[in-house]
């Protein structure tokens, strides 16, 4: 037995040591891990759930899937765009839409696809296979965690083998399968390039940001972001986007030899190709 078979045995021998004393989460989020987590569970012959919690801006073709897998499909009390209005924007020190939108609890008891290999800082979060997590008011919810140490490598071996029709957006035009490409919600700022490339592939989505965004300034005249960013959204998003501190963004800002200062909206206008407002 060589090193992926083992991993594929430990995996269904993990989720078989789960007590059968109910139903199992399976934390289904349309990616390819979900796939694979959701095969394993069958494979294991364990009672499970499998649950997609909507985020309301994961991309086009994601709930199809979810439905086509037999997915379960969790709407949220309100959308991204919504609590943006409430909220403001996210950002990677203050990702509230996460506990909002699909960190919370549903059952006792779940699986995830969690990969080590995908982050450094997920190899030094996840040392074991179980692990326990907080949500919300001290709800605590068990994790099992089958494909923790598998490999991009691992994953489409176990895809190819199984005949698992992926999400579309992990197949190019030849319909060869990428496990290196990643799903997950458009503009996360979590990204490495800030959600940039996301927003050029899909414009409109920065357009019900910008909108949302000049919603919550316009109903919070004393917020800090008023003063900072002139209470304009456009400054804030092209913030977020495209400076890496307050000293970039006013650098950028400043006026030229001429005395202007950056447009920032026809500045997103032009790099992403949409028009705003009027």
């Amino acid at each position: 037995m060589d090193s992926y078979e083992k991993k594929v045995a430990r995996a269904i021998k993990l989720l078989q040591s789960i007590p059968q004393d109910g139903e199992i989460e399976v934390s289904y989020s349309g990616g390819k891990d979900s796939d694979v987590i959701l095969e394993l569970a069958k494979m294991a012959g364990i009672p499970f759930r499998a649950i997609y919690k909507n985020t309301t801006i994961d991309p086009p073709g994601t709930i199809k899937h979810c439905r086509e897998k037999g997915v379960e499909i969790l709407q949220p009390k309100e959308t991204f765009f919504h609590l943006v209005e409430r909220k403001g924007i996210p950002t990677r020190r203050a990702r509230f839409c996460c506990s909002e939108l699909k960190e919370y609890k549903v059952l006792d008891r779940a699986i995830q696809g969690i990969r080590r290999s995908e982050s450094i800082k997920r190899r030094e979060r996840y040392k074991e296979p179980e692990v326990c997590r907080v949500y919300g008011k001290d709800e605590k919810v068990k994790i099992y965690l089958p494909i923790l140490d598998w490999t991009d490598s691992d994953v489409a071996r176990f895809v190819s083998e199984r005949k698992i029709q992926c999400h579309p957006l992990y197949y190019d035009e030849q319909g060869n399968f990428h496990p290196e490409r990643r799903l997950g919600c458009i503009g996360c700022p979590m990204r490495s390039d800030n959600g940039k490339e996301d927003y050029r592939k899909y414009p409109k989505m920065l357009k019900r940001l910008v909108k949302a965004a000049q919603t919550f300034l316009d109903a919070h005249p004393n917020c800090s972001s008023q003063k900072k960013f002139s209470g304009d959204a456009c400054n804030i998003i092209f913030h977020n986007i495209f400076c890496e501190s307050y000293n970039e963004y006013d650098t950028k800002m400043s006026v030229d030899l001429w005395g202007q200062q950056l447009n920032t909206k026809q500045f997103l206008e032009q790099y992403f190709n949409i028009e705003l407002w009027s």
